[in-house]
C-alpha cells in the first residue's frame, strides 16, 4: 500500500485506532473519509478536522452498508483503499448460554459479517482501480486467546484466515489485501483499557503502523513489534507460556 495519494474509506473510525489512523493518513497526503454510526461524533470530527470527510454507517446493518457504499462511491469515484476498522469486544462467561449467546452473536455480526459485507459492497469498484488496497483488522488475539473474550478471539482469527484466503483469490487483480494486527492498545474497546499499563499507547501504535506502511509498501501483515509476542508463540514453540502470560498479566487485551 502506498502511503500517500490515496482516497481512503475507514468505517468504524470515530474514535480509538480508527480515528487516530485516519488523521495520520490524512496528514500523509491522502483523502480520508471516516465512517461511523453516531451523527454527533461525525459532526465533531468534521468540525475539528475539516480536511476529513464523514459518512454515517452502521456496519452491523446490511442496508446501512449498501447505502453508505453508494454515497461514498458517488462522492469519491477515485476511492482505492477500504479499511474495515469497525469492531466490538465483549467480556463473556461461557458457563451458561444466557451469559454469552447474545454477546457472541453481536460480536460475530460486527467483526466478521461487517467486513465481509463491506468488501462485498466495494470489491467491484476497487477491482476497477489501477492500484487498490483492502486493509483488514485482526488482532494479536487471533493467534493467542484472551480467556475472557472468546467470541472476539474467534472473530479475529476468522479475519486473519479470511485475509489470507482473499489475498490468494485477488492475486490476479489490482487489489492488495493487507492485514493490520494490533496488540492491546489504550482505547475504550474494553472498560479500563484506556489506562491499562499492559496496553500500548495509542499514539505510539499508530506512529509505528504508519512507519511500517511507509517502509514496507508490499507487506501482507502490519505487525508492530509489540504484537509479535502473541503472533508468533506457536512458531517459536512457547505458545502455552504466551497464553499463560497473557491471561495472567491483564484482562484488557485486543
Amino acid at each position: 500500500m502506498n502511503i500517500s495519494g490515496n482516497t481512503i474509506f475507514i468505517p468504524g473510525s470515530t474514535s480509538g485506532i480508527g480515528l487516530a489512523l485516519a488523521l495520520e493518513l490524512q496528514a500523509k497526503g491522502n483523502k480520508v473519509i471516516v465512517g461511523g454510526r453516531r451523527a454527533d461524533l461525525l459532526e465533531q470530527i468534521a468540525t475539528e478536522h475539516p480536511a476529513i470527510d464523514t459518512v454515517q454507517i452502521d456496519t452491523a446493518d446490511p442496508a446501512s452498508i449498501d447505502a453508505a457504499a453508494k454515497e461514498v462511491l458517488a462522492k469519491y469515484p477515485d476511492l482505492n483503499v477500504l479499511v474495515t476498522m469497525a469492531g466490538i469486544m465483549r467480556i463473556e462467561d461461557w458457563h451458561q448460554p444466557e451469559s454469552f449467546l447474545a454477546s457472541a452473536e453481536s460480536v460475530i455480526t460486527t467483526n466478521v459479517l461487517g467486513p465481509i459485507r463491506l468488501i462485498a459492497a466495494f470489491i467491484e469498484h476497487l477491482r476497477g482501480q489501477p492500484d487498490a488496497t483492502i486493509m483488514t483488522v485482526s488482532s494479536g488475539l487471533a493467534f493467542t486467546p484472551l480467556k475472557i473474550t472468546p467470541s472476539y478471539n474467534a472473530s479475529k482469527a476468522a479475519i486473519h484466515m479470511l485475509s489470507e484466503s482473499i489475498r490468494l483469490q485477488l492475486a490476479d487483480t489490482t487489489v492488495k489485501v493487507v492485514e493490520l494486527e494490533p496488540p492491546s492498545v489504550r482505547t475504550s474497546l474494553l472498560p479500563g483499557q484506556e489506562s491499562s499499563e499492559f496496553a500500548m499507547p495509542l499514539d505510539a501504535f499508530v506512529t509505528e503502523v504508519v512507519e511500517l506502511l511507509e517502509s514496507q509498501p508490499d507487506a501482507k501483515e502490519i505487525q508492530v513489534e509489540r504484537v509479535k509476542f502473541l503472533r508468533y508463540g506457536e512458531a517459536r514453540g512457547d505458545y502455552d507460556q504466551v497464553v499463560a502470560t497473557l491471561n495472567a498479566a491483564d484482562p484488557h487485551g485486543k
